[in-house]
């Protein structure tokens, strides 16, 4: 995938591929092993530099994600 925005800023590739990182906060969704936290990434074809990028989960998303766990 290519993006007329983005550039590797350690080798200069423009090809990059996304995925969905998810991650329990702190506290009691630690501890039930809730994951709370939403980021995508983006990693370059070339060198595998990622970046991170939280998002926002909707509250039916929250919910739905809640009664799968």
């Amino acid at each position: 995938m290519t993006h007329d925005d983005w550039t590797c800023p350690k080798c200069d590739n423009d090809a990059f591929e996304t995925a969905e990182l998810r991650a329990s906060g702190g506290g009691i969704s630690s501890m039930l092993d809730i994951e709370n936290q939403r980021f995508t990434t983006v990693t370059c074809t070339q060198c595998k530099y990622t970046e991170l990028y939280a998002t926002e989960a909707g509250s039916i998303q929250q919910v739905l994600d809640f009664l799968t766990t």
